[in-house]
């Protein structure tokens, strides 16, 4: 396992729309490896493989539980090809934040619950009912690998100021 570049807004690869993992091979399950050791150290409860400069339709996601002694106990769940195949009307706000928009976080409304298509790492397809903080993050997570982005969720204003404040950063950075 190796941790993994994140890439960061206003890198023009977060736009790109994935290509589809045509089957589980050996590659396969070392950048999902790598994928959830990139997350973990980020720190992140998702991550898509674009964000790893990979653009394959792959997402990592762990939204791990605490038990009753405060531990924490891991849940990676890996998904190959995910879909949404249908969406509530009802729709919930979740304040989200992105690894590859650091320390930036604002509110999103999407659909409260969603039906997600999806295969996993033995090749299995799966069909799933997410909701609360699972349909939030699995939405965000298939937004990358269609190139979209949670700013892009926002008003012109918010949005501009984010992209104008990331792209300075990264001038600053490249000087």
């Amino acid at each position: 396992m190796a941790i993994r570049e994140i890439i960061i807004l206003p890198d023009k690869q977060l736009r790109l729309v994935s290509r589809p993992v045509e089957k589980v091979t050996p590659e396969i399950r070392k950048l999902a490896d790598d994928m959830f050791e990139t997350m973990y150290d980020a720190p992140g409860i998702g991550l898509a493989a674009i964000q790893v400069a990979q653009p394959l339709r792959m997402i990592t996601m762990d939204l791990a539980k605490r038990d009753e002694n405060g531990e924490t106990q891991p849940r990676p769940r890996v998904f190959i090809n995910p879909e949404v195949i249908s969406s509530s009307e009802e729709t919930s706000v979740y304040e989200e934040g992105c690894l590859s928009i650091p320390e930036y976080y604002e509110e999103v409304e999407r659909p409260a619950r969603v039906r997600v298509r999806f295969t996993d790492l033995d090749g299995k397809l799966h069909e799933e009912d997410a909701e609360g903080l699972f349909a939030t993050c699995i939405q965000h997570e298939i937004d990358h690998l269609n190139g979209v982005l949670f700013v892009d969720y926002l008003s012109k204003l918010k949005r501009d100021r984010v992209l104008r404040k990331f792209t300075k950063a990264a001038r600053r950075t490249a000087e």
